[in-house]
């Protein structure tokens, strides 16, 4: 179906089928019709690939990958949706919709099950209340996908796509950066969604590395040392680290200088071949626990 970005054409079916807007899901339709189209071009919809798409709402991006990719599954979590999805995506015989929370969905399986012999990308018009832990469900499982593409609150965008060693950098920078390769696509005003959510927001490719891009000895202990320096990240390294991690100070100071690192260093300014140095150092001196 087309014009899926007109108002009055969303209204109708919304209308037509009952349904209301709910604000705990952080539902915002697109109404820009030149959103959807860019979102699909970059995301790597195309002949050969197939798409999962997490969060349909009406189906106004579904359409568009559906047009260009081989295969697509939604997962949809709300089941208000599935019947306007039936209808939005009639004339489509390449779309599987799937009505199941993801962060609770069997994603390996849905891949399997779909996208045999293809390669794999994810794209989604995402809440903003779960960016975050979508994201990093996707990178932790190590799903067999190419890519991420997904549009998220301009601010969190800019965090994920920022440059290790530099002041929007953060634990989830971090974190994206060792799965991924990120990039910031585009721009969305607040005006291009239904409802209007009070934010801008951009679209952002996360283009899944083949390994991570540091060797940490002990990975999990690499994370638990990212985010105990984003914890405090107003003081220094060894000060924040000594907190998190319950390692004296002057230990924690020891493998910073060990590192190679000045002592008064800050999270912010670090690297993940450094945070990776950091770690190995420290994870003698503290017990691992979850």
């Amino acid at each position: 179906m087309e014009n899926l970005t007109n108002i009055n054409v969303i209204k109708e079916i919304l209308n037509r089928h009952g349904f209301t807007f709910s604000k705990s899901l952080g539902q915002n339709f697109l109404i820009n019709p030149s959103v959807c189209p860019k979102i699909a071009e970059m995301g790597n919809a195309a002949k050969g690939w197939g798409v999962l798409e997490i969060g349909a709402g009406i189906g106004v991006l579904t359409h568009e990958l559906a047009k260009r990719a081989d295969n697509v599954a939604v997962v949809e979590i709300d089941g208000r949706l599935i019947p306007i999805l039936n209808e939005t995506l009639s004339e489509h015989d390449n779309i599987n919709i799937i009505n199941e929370d993801v962060m609770k969905a069997d994603l390996n399986k849905i891949i399997a099950e779909n996208f045999s012999g293809l390669k794999v990308a994810v794209c989604a018009n995402l809440p903003y209340y779960i960016t975050s832990p979508v994201i990093m469900t996707l990178l932790e499982s190590r799903l067999p996908i190419d890519s991420v593409t997904v549009m998220v609150q301009k601010e969190a965008g800019k965090r994920i796509c920022a440059e290790m060693g530099t002041r929007d950098s953060g634990a989830v920078t971090a974190a994206v950066r060792y799965y991924s390769e990120p990039k910031m696509l585009f721009e969305v005003s607040r005006g291009s969604f239904l409802p209007s959510p009070n934010v801008d927001s951009c679209v952002i490719r996360l283009d899944i590395r083949k390994a991570p891009a540091v060797s940490p000895a002990d990975e999990r202990f690499f994370f638990r040392t990212v985010r105990g320096a984003f914890s405090q990240r107003r003081k220094n390294l060894a000060n924040s680290l000594s907190s998190a991690l319950n390692i004296p100070k002057e230990q924690v100071a020891a493998a910073v200088k060990a590192a190679g690192l000045p002592e008064n260093i800050r999270p912010e300014q670090l690297g993940l071949k450094d945070f990776a140095d950091v770690s190995d150092l420290l994870v003698k001196f503290t017990v691992q626990t979850a």
